[in-house]
């Protein structure tokens, strides 16, 4: 009996993630997006993104390009509303990579997280054609039209964008079959979470990667609500034998324990290994840390495509850990494993200008997605307890040609 296992990331932990903000706009204006300064002015100029190329690429053996593969990240807004820059800027490297003889060159991912309104337009599916094997893209989808348009309206009218973004589902699985959709829960769509999941599964999506938003926007009963709507759909996915070819990454067996900080001191986020270019040339840790992503402080800027990385203004990052950065009721809480954080989100809510001041907001729901996570276990596991034993007993029944001692 096999479980479908969550698909690990492409050369997890070996990638340095290169991300270029291409455009702040977005046809949509979702309500729970934390990029709460997108305009329809700041777009990348093609000189500053061939100079950022240029810089990361001559600086090769620098301790911080010095990973065995690299993932170009594109990312908006839509990056798609720029694929003519997009389509452009990947050519550029291709050719560079090849031309420098660089370690890059056959090890490397263009990458994309799209809302998926003009995925089929012919612009974007020239850009997959020329480059498919070496594309990951992952359509936005957040579940059942009535939770999908909860949130990921467009803007000024606010009208549901699922009609333009599901018809365009079945094209994208039949050219990435084996990549999955992002789903953001809320505190206003926590009771169609259930219903969501398995809408998506009906489409076909074999991979669910969904998470709550990290800001403090939970009210009380939620983490009960969120509870319910996860043990529903355990029961349903258990029930049904969609696990056997679905993942939903809620459902973790490495979650819930507790944590040594001696053993288990990593930080959670990739800020800092991480490098963002926005249309200026500066450089950040990632994008949240840009100013379009936050709400109260000024952007943390550690350096530009002309003098480079300032050193000093990465190093917090480069010595963060899980210890560091968390409460004493963090660091020794019984189900701290998967309870996940946002470094950009951290450093937002502060209550001084730092990156050591952890953000707790999402605790509550982290306890109840354990007490689900451990619900599903258990109930998965009695399950194929069960049908092993049935298994053992209809072996047995014919080995003995069907008389059962």
């Amino acid at each position: 009996m096999i479980v479908k296992e969550t698909r690990k990331a492409w050369q997890k932990g070996s990638a340095k993630s290169i991300t270029f903000i291409v455009t702040k706009d977005c046809q949509l204006a979702c309500k729970y997006c934390y990029l709460v300064g997108k305009n329809e002015k700041e777009r990348m100029p093609w000189e500053v993104a061939k100079t950022a190329i240029d810089y990361i690429l001559n600086h090769e053996n620098d301790a911080n390009f010095a990973y065995e593969s690299v993932i170009w990240d594109f990312i908006g807004g839509e990056p798609f509303l720029e694929i003519d820059l997009i389509d452009k800027i990947c050519d550029y490297i291709k050719t560079e990579l090849y031309r420098r003889n660089h370690h890059w060159f056959n090890s490397y991912r263009f990458s994309f997280s799209t809302n998926g309104i003009n995925y089929d337009s012919e612009k974007v599916q020239r850009f997959i054609e020329k480059n498919k094997k070496h594309l990951s893209i992952g359509i936005t989808i957040d579940g059942t039209e009535r939770k999908h348009d909860l949130n990921r309206v467009y803007k000024k009218t606010e009208r549901g964008s699922y009609a333009d973004v599901v018809r365009n589902i079945p094209l994208w699985l039949e050219q990435f079959p084996g990549d999955g959709t992002k789903v953001t829960i809320s505190s206003a769509d926590i009771p169609y979470i259930c219903e969501s999941v398995l809408h998506l599964y009906d489409l076909g999506i074999h991979q669910v990667n969904i998470n709550c938003v990290f800001e403090d926007v939970w009210r009380d009963g939620d983490d009960k609500l969120f509870e319910n709507q996860l043990m529903q759909l355990a029961d349903a996915i258990i029930d049904r034998d969609l696990y056997k070819d679905y993942a939903c990454s809620f459902f973790s067996e490495n979650m819930g324990k507790p944590m040594d900080c001696q053993l288990q001191n990593q930080n959670w986020c990739g800020a800092g290994r991480m490098l963002a270019i926005d249309a200026a040339g500066n450089f950040y840790p990632c994008t949240r840390f840009a100013q379009y992503s936050l709400r109260d402080k000024e952007a943390w800027i550690i350096g530009n495509i002309y003098d480079g990385i300032d050193q000093n203004k990465l190093r917090p990052f480069l010595t963060l850990d899980r210890c560091t950065q968390s409460t004493p009721e963090c660091v020794n809480c019984e189900v701290a494993e998967g309870c996940a954080w946002c470094q950009g989100e951290n450093f937002d809510a502060a209550q001084t200008h730092t990156v050591y001041e952890r953000a707790t907001a999402i605790c509550k729901m982290h306890k109840a997605r354990v007490r689900a996570n451990n619900y599903y276990w258990n109930k998965l596991y009695r399950k194929l307890e069960l049908e092993g034993k049935r298994e053992e007993f209809e072996a047995n029944r014919k080995t003995n040609n069907g008389v059962v001692c």
